[in-house]
């Protein structure tokens, strides 16, 4: 059963899980980050990062290491996993992947109101969506293909692996919805514009 949390800013559990490898600076993980390409997973910049630090600190999640400096810049601070924070990560991570919840993506709201749309108009903004699709889709067969190439156990690519399963289902749903309305024989066209007829003053 899932609870109220000091903070439920999912860049908040990618910290607690970057430092159960040992304390980092906010600046030094967010590099970290980019370069294992998070941001395709997790939504972040560096003042956002900044700000999970300070949630994190002030929940008992994470404590400060020491600090450093190098040459001219300013000293900079590094953080460490508390013990609160490695349970919080446990038991965090186990309720997103345990508890399926229902999400309100863009998309299915879209869904919900596309009759707002002629045929015409539906029909060639899903002809879009499936060429963004296939670009998406592309991009997770490309990073899956050259982390098998680089050795990189298939474990650290699931994310990856998970992505391109919803994008397939994605292409193979919009193809579907496009062949309904266009279905000659007995396609959903007609009557979809029948109703505009109806509703358009």
């Amino acid at each position: 059963m899932s609870r109220n949390r000091s903070t439920a800013n999912l860049l908040g559990l990618a910290v607690l899980s970057y430092l159960t490898q040992g304390p980092r600076h906010p600046y030094e993980l967010s590099r970290e980050m980019r370069g294992h390409g998070d941001e395709r997973s997790i939504k972040f910049n560096h003042g956002s990062l900044y700000m999970v630090f300070q949630q994190l600190t002030k929940a008992g999640f994470i404590e400060p290491a020491g600090s450093s400096r190098e040459g001219q810049r300013p000293e900079r601070t590094e953080y460490r996993l508390t013990e609160a924070g490695r349970t919080e990560l446990g038991v965090w991570l186990n309720e997103l992947v345990a508890e399926p919840r229902h999400e309100y993506p863009s998309y299915v709201a879209a869904l919900s109101l596309i009759a707002a749309l002629t045929p015409t108009e539906a029909v060639a903004a899903l002809r879009r969506r499936l060429e963004g699709l296939a670009r998406q889709r592309a991009e997770a067969v490309a990073l899956i293909e050259q982390a098998d190439a680089d050795g990189v156990h298939p474990l650290f690519l699931v994310e990856e692996e998970y992505r391109r399963a919803q994008l397939d289902a994605d292409i193979t749903f919009t193809e579907r919805f496009i062949a309904r309305i266009e279905d000659p024989d007995d396609g959903w066209a007609p009557q979809w514009n029948e109703f505009h007829r109806r509703h358009t003053p």
